[in-house]
């Protein structure tokens, strides 16, 4: 959303997203589709094999953008329908993806189908939550939990990347690997009990 807004569009409320038309062209925005576009240059970097430490890179600077679009968005009033859709979808889509992709060599990544199914369930329950919430006029919005959630899969995914490289399977990286990993699903499946059990909350009826 750009400071100058076309003459007919009408003004948006502080506290409302703007809808989905030109003015979701906007920074934050753009960022989030090159994360995507970075998704898959990561899925075909898994695929090919050898590259290693530049798909760790490449999966770090996406995580990052991450951070980078929802601080501008806010910041500086960007908040756009559009962003709150396409955000958390990629956000799914580069990790779950990873995680699936990972699992094609599970002796090497030390990803396993339980960490996998933890994780993907995960998402796509929270996310079909949210969706009904928000529907019903609820804010489903991330809290901590979630956050630290993203964050830690993040630091595993890298980690396992690194360890797929010959020169970085040393004891202790594999060792740091596992625990991360096996972290890494305990905090998913908290998290999405957690957000299931606020869920539950909200939807009590309201005491008269």
């Amino acid at each position: 959303m750009s400071s100058t807004e076309a003459p007919n569009s009408p003004p948006i409320p502080p506290d409302q997203p703007a809808p989905i038309d030109r003015r979701s062209l906007n920074l934050p925005n753009l960022i989030t589709l090159s994360r995507l576009l970075l998704a898959f240059v990561l899925f075909g970097l898994i695929s090919y094999e050898g590259f290693w430490i530049t798909a760790a890179v490449v999966f770090a600077v996406a995580a990052a953008t991450d951070a980078i679009d929802g601080w501008i968005a806010r910041k500086y009033g960007q908040v756009t329908t559009l962003g709150r859709i396409l955000d958390p979808f990629v956000d799914k889509i580069i990790v779950c993806g990873a995680f699936i992709f990972l699992l094609q060599r599970p002796e090497q990544s030390g990803v396993n189908a339980w960490m996998v199914t933890a994780v993907v369930g995960r998402e796509m329950f929270v996310t079909g939550l949210r969706s009904f919430l928000e529907q019903s006029g609820k804010d489903f919005s991330a809290v901590w939990i979630g956050k630290i959630k993203m964050a830690l899969q993040c630091v595993a995914v890298t980690v396992a990347l690194l360890t797929l490289s010959p020169n970085l399977r040393e004891d202790w990286m594999l060792l740091s690997r596992d625990v991360l990993l096996w972290a890494t699903v305990a905090i998913t499946v908290y998290s999405g009990v957690s957000y299931a059990w606020r869920g539950f909350l909200m939807l009590q009826p309201e005491k008269t």
